[in-house]
């Protein structure tokens, strides 16, 4: 203790502060004479002379006048003042750092006469420390504060909704954005019920991975999913979610929703545009083309889909309003389980329906209606009632322009209580033409001409001869993969002795040339045929020595045969064969063998050399097949194979009915696609009166 000998103040023991760990002084009369100090004091702001006037005491305070006029005020009204966190640098050389302090003045008597003996007593703690850290964590929560601000205000820029869950996976917070996004109250929000605005159809996965990535280790969770919005309709949203975890212990996990619907259904469009694309490249035939793209547009875009084909009418005027449209249902999709809407099939439809005037307006038509209730007459009966079935309720057609023309209208349809068919489905539907416009134009284009070749190649082919006894049939598919005329063909007719005649061939190529060539052979092989009585083997060497000078580049093959009457009744097969596959004998009982005689070079080299004739009798009910070699060739497989599975499968057929007999060597042997094929027949013994049945497919 150190107190000031002539300012002892009586009974005041100053002595009790001495152990005190806080700052104590003590000042005196009205000029605040310092009387007293602690050893704390003394430490802090040194050893100050006492009886000194607290100004001249604390000379480095002169400055500050607040100082004594604090002490002035204590004394003068004998109330007590705090001074809390006074901050004291670069005052105190002792106080070289920053430090602060709290302070308490009271006043405090020295004598009888408090009115003129009295003082004032200093007691001071230093809160460094407390300040600073209070500070620091003030400063944290600011800056904890503003970061969250800046999180919340990134979060904002790429995400709509922002939301927290506990641990487990359920939501614990409430969030105004999911709100005012979903409709979704808090209540409604809160556990699992966020599982309630997600489309049914996406409920499930969602919630799967989302309970993976609780229960797992994951860093982030990230799926896309649809959203029901507070307009009742769905939309696709991004959701992102972290963990926030106190060293390992996840203790919530913060997310976000971000509509990603744009985004979503402009890669669907792109995705099906390329799926559409890919069904239209490398497809020949124009059926399978259509088929392809019904099928990208079931169940993507509608439930049902199918294509309508227009007649092949190009100099044929407009039809008028008044003139019903007579079309071919060439392709058909439709969703899993609802009616099958039948392809391959002749369709009316009335001339004031959609489908009119889609074909007047050449440019899309599309209704939308309650399910099951389409406008009466919009569509044809049959179609209709399909429509009222299947509770249809939504259709677009859109024509498909080919060379100015209407070629084709496509017909898309949605059903039941899915969404009906908007604009940016018919936009999308209309640009998946547009991009399959050349292909699709050339299929159309393709099967226009091959329906000329067709019409072109009936005319060459033969009607019936009248043979009692005998019945002929007749088949011929063209190449699929090409729309020229092909060079195969068949023909029979009655010599002047009687005899009928078949014949077969097939000049090479698959051109208009080869067309013409195969017209030219066959017109002069019936001359030759008719002109003289000869073996078959002398009218072809006739028929190749004509060849030389007619149709020099060209080669072909060819079987001549005479039907010829014996003296038992029975019949013989008089033949000759120029390079052209067998003949196939096939009795009645199943048994089947190739004819191998009369075999010669094919026709168009070494015109004048001799070419031999065969006879084969006909046992009763027997069939003699004569064919091209597009019925038993396929790519990469030797001849004697095709040939094998020939004799093998008309031996099995040789008891069924001739025309049988022939459509079912068509369908299970003509597989490769590739090549035309002509196929004529002779069964010997049918009842009734002689035709020669030709099909062309």
């Amino acid at each position: 203790m150190r107190v000031a000998r002539e300012e002892q103040p009586c009974g005041l023991g100053l002595e009790v502060f001495d152990p005190a760990p806080v700052i104590v002084s003590v000042t005196r009369g009205p000029d605040h004479k310092l009387v007293y100090t602690n050893a704390v004091h003394d430490a802090i702001f040194g050893r100050r002379p006492l009886g000194e006037p607290l100004l001249r005491a604390f000379h480095e305070l002169s400055s500050y006048p607040n100082f004594s006029w604090t002490y002035d005020k204590v004394y003068a009204t004998r109330k007590p003042v705090r001074i809390t966190e006074a901050p004291l640098v670069g005052v105190f050389p002792s106080l070289p750092d920053k430090r602060i302090f709290t302070f308490s003045l009271s006043p405090v008597d020295f004598g009888p006469d408090p009115e003129h003996d009295r003082g004032v007593l200093t007691v001071g703690v230093e809160v460094t420390e407390q300040v600073t850290a209070t500070q620091r964590i003030n400063e944290m929560s600011e800056e904890r504060r503003r970061a969250l601000q800046r999180f919340e205000s990134l979060v904002r820029v790429g995400a709509q909704i922002v939301w927290v869950t506990d641990p487990h996976g359920g939501i614990i917070e409430a969030s105004d954005s999911w709100e005012k996004v979903t409709g979704q109250t808090w209540e409604e929000f809160r556990g699992d019920g966020w599982l309630e605005a997600v489309h049914p159809d996406d409920r499930e996965e969602a919630m799967a991975s989302w309970k993976r990535a609780v229960a797992g280790p994951a860093s982030l969770w990230e799926h896309t999913h649809r959203l029901r919005t507070a307009d009742g309709t769905y939309r696709h949203f991004r959701v992102r979610a972290v963990p926030v975890r106190e060293g390992e212990v996840v203790i919530e996990w913060v997310g976000t929703c971000t509509d990603v619907e744009r985004q979503v259904q402009e890669a669907r469009r792109q995705a099906l545009l390329d799926r559409a694309a890919a069904a239209t490249t490398g497809v020949g035939r124009l059926e399978d083309m259509l088929a392809a793209l019904c099928h990208v547009i079931v169940p993507e875009l509608a439930d049902a889909c199918a294509v309508y084909l227009l007649p092949d009418l190009p100099e044929a005027p407009e039809l008028d309003e008044e003139t019903p449209y007579v079309v071919d249902r060439v392709a058909a999709a439709t969703r899993e389980g609802m009616p099958v809407l039948a392809a391959h099939r002749q369709v009316r439809f009335a001339p004031h329906s959609v489908f009119a005037q889609a074909i007047r307006r050449r440019r899309p038509v599309h209704h939308t209606f309650p399910p099951g209730e389409p406008t009466l007459g919009m569509v044809s009966g049959s179609t209709e009632r399909w429509m009222i079935e299947s509770r249809v309720n939504s259709v677009v057609l859109l024509p498909l322009i080919v060379d100015g023309t209407v070629a084709a209208v496509l017909s898309a349809l949605v059903t039941g209580d899915r969404a009906p068919i908007s604009a940016s489905d018919v936009a999308l539907m209309a640009r998946m033409l547009e991009h399959a416009d050349v292909p699709l134009a050339h299929a159309i284009e393709f099967r226009r001409t091959q329906r000329v070749a067709l019409a072109l190649q009936r005319s060459l082919l033969a009607e019936a001869p009248a043979v009692p006894g005998l019945r002929i049939a007749a088949r011929y598919r063209p190449s699929p993969a090409a729309a020229e005329v092909g060079g195969d063909w068949y023909d029979s007719f009655v010599l002047r002795d009687g005899a009928p005649v078949l014949t077969i061939g097939d000049v090479v190529g698959h051109d208009l040339p080869a067309a013409v060539t195969m017209s030219q052979l066959r017109n002069m092989l019936r001359g030759l045929a008719v002109d003289r009585q000869e073996p078959p083997g002398d009218i072809l060497r006739r028929l190749n020595i004509a060849m030389e000078a007619l149709c020099v580049e060209d080669t072909a093959t060819c079987i001549l045969a005479r039907i010829e009457g014996r003296e038992d009744r029975g019949w013989q097969f008089h033949y000759s064969v120029a390079g052209h596959p067998p003949p196939l004998l096939v009795t009645s009982e199943g048994g089947a063998r190739f004819l191998d005689g009369a075999r010669n070079l094919l026709l168009g080299v070494l015109a004048d050399v001799p070419r031999t004739s065969a006879i084969e009798p006909l046992p009763p009910d027997s069939t003699v097949l004569l064919y091209t070699d597009g019925l038993v060739e396929l790519p990469g497989e030797h001849l004697d194979e095709g040939l094998e599975r020939l004799r093998r499968l008309a031996g099995e057929l040789a008891r069924e009915p001739l025309d049988t007999f022939c459509d079912e060597l068509l369908a299970q042997l003509a597989s490769n696609g590739k090549d035309d094929i002509a196929m004529i027949a002779l069964r010997v013994g049918d009842s009734g009166e002689p035709t020669l049945d030709s099909a062309l497919e």
